[in-house]
């Protein structure tokens, strides 16, 4: 069993006057031969957007992408007519397929109306490869809030029918979330590629020589055997995918 950890001082970053992205793999302009994907996951990036900004319509093609907001609201709209807002609890994919247009902004009060506020959205969205290539694209978002009260890990995005809140169209691959009371902890699936990334807080890992894995930090484990997670004396949230195949 091999455990490499990520620091999240040693991410790739982009910083633009509305946008703080912080990449776990080769991503946009950055690119390092030795970090394109581990198991399917091929994007892990933790975006923070100021308030009336954020990503134009642009294209997408053959990928799974799952968006995970951590404090604000994120506006989707794409060119099949999908829109809504995602939020903390909101579990959201969107599949690729064949090709779909859409874009990602913090500017609900333009959608439904009401004011303009002034908070900053912060989401992570992870990519994974799709089973097959050139679906339909698709869609889905569902409330999972009270099953993240249980504090165990809640499987949010799954591959395999009724295993998950959403769908997502990769057999091999399932995200969980859980939000973490102070000491508490959860045992990591089983599995050949398990990926744990630590949003917000900060946990101690079962089994590892490191320091305790903070805000940003990752780990990828090779042959996870259920180690446990425990949480920090203030608590975390944690975003972990499950994968039983690997991109050759």
């Amino acid at each position: 069993m091999a455990t490499t950890v990520q620091r999240a001082a040693d991410r790739f970053t982009t910083r633009t006057d509305w946008l703080d992205s912080n990449h776990s793999f080769s991503f946009g302009r950055h690119y390092d031969v030795s970090n394109t994907h581990f198991g399917l996951l091929l994007v892990n990036n933790d975006d923070l957007v100021i308030p009336g900004a954020g990503f134009e319509t642009h294209p997408h093609r053959d990928m799974e992408i799952v968006t995970w907001v951590l404090r604000g609201q994120l506006v989707h709209q794409d060119s099949e007519g999908n829109n809504g807002v995602i939020y903390p609890g909101l579990a959201q994919r969107m599949s690729a397929g064949r090709g779909i247009m859409h874009s990602e902004k913090n500017d609900s009060w333009r959608l439904h109306g009401g004011p303009e506020h002034q908070e900053q959205v912060r989401f992570v969205q992870m990519w994974v490869t799709p089973d097959e290539t050139r679906i339909d694209p698709g869609y889905q978002q569902l409330e999972i809030t009270d099953e993240l009260l249980s504090g165990g890990l809640v499987p949010v995005a799954s591959g395999r029918t009724g295993h998950a809140a959403i769908h997502i169209n990769q057999k091999d691959a399932t995200l969980h979330a859980a939000r973490l009371a102070p000491g508490a902890s959860v045992a990591l699936p089983t599995a050949p590629f398990v990926h744990l990334y630590v949003p917000l807080g900060a946990v101690i890992l079962e089994g590892t020589d490191s320091a305790e894995l903070a805000s940003g930090d990752a780990a990828r484990i090779e042959g996870s055997e259920g180690r446990r997670v425990t949480a920090g004396p203030s608590g975390a949230e944690i975003l972990v995918w499950e994968m039983h195949a690997s991109l050759r």
